[in-house]
């Protein structure tokens, strides 16, 4: 018998046959962290090359408010400033160029024109191109629409820099000392509680958003300075922080922070 080969079958697929499934892409939430500003008042002195040191070993940014005459006072507080001129993940301001008059804050703050003259000689004597200041002995806000002045007395001075161009930063939180052994009041862990509480009992200006001002004089001492260190260590651990230049505070514009330096992040 002849058998006829069977002829081969065309399997023609259809586009309009064709089923795809859309997959939507998972979308994950990251949550929002809280900013914390370590800011460093009274520099260059002797514990500014510690605090310099311990934040360039953990990469953190930090800000140093300088006082201008100090840089000039001792050839080691020039390299000092040097050190600080040329590091990464800082930024420079101003913390007047005399501290008030050598902390002669009631006389300071009641001739505002010599005020200001004193926070335009540290912008001229150390060519910083920024407009961030703190005043000393006071803890003043000068941001935007951010207004505000522990003592009375000196809100027309304090106004007086905002109207000379200048941007007042203070602070939300204090790392107290004793004036006397220039010795921090806290433990790192004390003060690791105390930013917590803080931030969960909405005590800053800006809400999420922490200035911390410590002094670069106490962290002379090795115990004071491992303190520091410490603190540093816990805080980066905290999921929930994330360490900033002043610059990145809401309000701030880039024009206020502009250097004669690049400032080069992470």
């Amino acid at each position: 018998k002849t058998f006829k080969q069977p002829k081969p079958l065309l399997v023609v697929a259809a586009k309009d046959s064709i089923i795809t499934d859309t997959v939507k892409p998972i979308v994950v939430k990251t949550k929002k962290k809280k900013k914390i500003y370590l800011t460093f008042d009274d520099g260059p002195n002797k514990g500014t090359q510690n605090v310099l040191n311990i934040m360039q070993e953990e990469q953190v940014p930090v800000t140093f408010f300088v006082v201008g005459e100090h840089v000039y006072a001792s050839n080691a507080q020039q390299q000092t400033w040097d050190s600080l001129v040329t590091a990464k993940d800082v930024e420079i301001c101003s913390h007047s160029y005399t501290h008030a008059w050598h902390n002669s804050f009631n006389k300071f703050y009641q001739h505002p024109d010599s005020m200001v003259k004193d926070f335009k000689r540290t912008q001229d004597s150390l060519q910083l191109n920024n407009n961030v200041v703190r005043t000393p002995g006071r803890n003043a806000w000068r941001i935007d629409s951010l207004h505000y002045t522990d003592l009375k007395a000196s809100k027309i001075a304090i106004d007086s820099l905002q109207n000379a161009g200048f941007t007042v930063l203070g602070w939300d939180l204090e790392w107290h000392y004793d004036p006397k052994t220039l010795a921090v009041k806290n433990t790192a862990d004390e003060l690791i509680n105390s930013v917590d509480s803080v931030f969960n009992h909405n005590k800053t200006k800006n809400p999420d958003n922490l200035v911390l001002l410590a002094h670069d004089q106490v962290y002379n001492k090795t115990s004071d300075s491992l303190e520091l260190h410490q603190f540093i260590k816990k805080l980066k651990i905290k999921d929930e922080y994330e360490l900033s230049l002043v610059s990145a505070y809401p309000g701030i514009s880039k024009t206020d922070t502009l250097r004669n330096k690049i400032i080069v992040t992470q």
